[in-house]
């Protein structure tokens, strides 16, 4: 049973308008089920490797081939690594071509309170980039693409796109609780049927 929730803070770098999301999870969550809360939190695909950069200490998907690849992410811990390192905040990298990078911040640390959801979403702000868009500088020029019907690359980013505008402020929030909840329902049955 969780003791600890602990609220963060985590801003998508380097891209404008701000795409920021706030969310509660338990501080001993695995660092490979926050991959997969951020994944959601987001609305990124899960369709690329991640790492975890808490101090200079890597986590993600180690590569047997890749000699001084991450630690295991699923060997650990938020709670451990940052016991390990100290840190109050720390970088989460999704997409290694595109290059998403993340700041995320722990805002506090408090009591988890029986009865409420183990994963929250507490804010959102900004819609999430699409993925394979080429990082922030792709997504800058896909922002200015659809926008301007003379930009070079406006047909080919419409086309590409779907034909549909991309709203920067448009969020799913409902969509973000349901697959938070997904999640939690989905682990707290794997944790009963181990019992």
């Amino acid at each position: 049973m969780t003791t600890s929730i602990a609220r963060l803070k985590i801003m998508l770098d380097d891209v404008e308008p701000t795409v920021m999301r706030r969310i509660e999870v338990p501080f001993d969550i695995r660092l490979d089920r926050l991959h997969l809360v951020l994944q959601a939190a987001f609305g990124w695909t899960n369709s690329h490797l991640y790492e975890f950069r808490i101090k200079n200490i890597g986590f993600g998907m180690p590569d047997p081939g890749w000699g001084d690849g991450p630690l295991d992410a699923r060997k650990a811990t938020l709670l451990s690594a940052i016991e390990d390192t100290g840190a109050k905040s720390f970088k989460y990298l999704y997409d290694f071509g595109d290059g998403w990078e993340h700041s995320i911040k722990i805002e506090r640390i408090a009591p988890a309170i029986p009865g409420l959801d183990s994963l929250s979403l507490i804010d959102a702000t900004g819609a999430c980039p699409p993925e394979d868009i080429g990082g922030p500088g792709g997504y800058r020029e896909f922002i200015e693409a659809l926008a301007d019907p003379d930009h070079e690359r406006h047909e080919e980013l419409i086309e590409w796109w779907g034909g549909n505008q991309f709203d920067t402020d448009v969020i799913d929030k409902p969509a973000i609780e349901l697959a938070l909840l997904a999640l939690a329902k989905k682990w707290t049955r794997n944790l009963r049927s181990k019992t």
